[in-house]
């Protein structure tokens, strides 16, 4: 991995003050914030013009017309642009899928809108997905959608799905229990879509796409089922099996 030299390790050390976890800079300034977006945009860019791995931190600083030292402040190395690139997704899918829900009210709509709106944001990446999931789906990594340091980004995705929830006519049908936990269980839906579509070489990944549209009307039916009182027993237990092993592992905050 590329190094920065002397002089620019010690200018981030100056400036340790001032980042969040997973070596991402805090913006003081609204210009700190366009330089950080200015390496971010530029690296996607020549990520897809060169490939991942071909494209380096210095390359990159250069293409931004930024200090070596600069964009290593705002991105510890070059793995972290995966962290800026998932936040920046997350941003602007959920801008997009609120957009397009607008006016709809079936849940089984709403969920399909959102799912695809994130196909049509991430598709310009594809080419290089699989090598931003190689580095992400170590669970271990501060990169990890799982993770502590992930949890800003997450939950702005989670609350999209609450958005999705509370704007259907599903929402006041629900158990209330399951209707608190569904965001989180429609975001682990959009990691299984995520992990399908990384690997999916079809083209417009079509089969990612026809999964997809033929998955959300059946989490649909399965939810509006759930409202019966034959079906509460099951309800019940699948709530236990959630909180107790599948939300644990989840991270919640940010570190410190």
């Amino acid at each position: 991995m590329e190094q920065p030299n002397q002089h620019e390790s010690d200018n981030r050390t100056a400036e340790q003050a001032t980042e969040l976890p997973g070596g991402r800079a805090l913006p003081k300034t609204g210009k700190s914030e366009q330089t950080r977006a200015l390496i971010l945009d530029t690296a996607m860019r020549l990520f897809k013009e060169r490939g991942y791995d071909k494209t380096t931190m210095r390359a990159i600083a250069s293409e931004a017309g930024v200090s070596v030292g600069n964009a290593y402040y705002y991105f510890e190395s070059k793995e972290f642009l995966i962290q800026g690139f998932y936040d920046l997704m997350t941003y602007d899918h959920a801008a997009d899928a609120k957009a397009r829900m607008e006016g709809h009210k079936e849940f089984a709509d709403r969920l399909q809108i959102a799912l695809e709106s994130w196909l049509d944001t991430a598709a310009p990446y594809h080419e290089f997905a699989s090598q931003f999931f190689r580095t992400a789906a170590d669970p271990n990594s501060s990169l990890s959608p799982f993770s502590n340091e992930s949890h800003p980004a997450r939950a702005t995705a989670v609350q999209l799905f609450r958005d999705v929830l509370d704007g259907s006519e599903l929402n006041s049908k629900l158990d209330a229990e399951l209707a608190e936990l569904l965001p989180d269980l429609l975001w682990l839906h959009l990691m299984v879509v995520v992990l399908y579509w990384v690997f999916d070489r079809t083209e417009d990944t079509e089969r990612t796409r026809e999964f997809v549209r033929r998955s959300t009307p059946f989490a649909a039916k399965l939810l509006t089922l759930s409202r019966y009182r034959v079906f509460r027993p099951i309800v019940r237990d699948a709530k236990g099996l959630i909180q107790d092993f599948i939300l644990p592992t989840i991270g919640r905050t940010q570190k410190s």
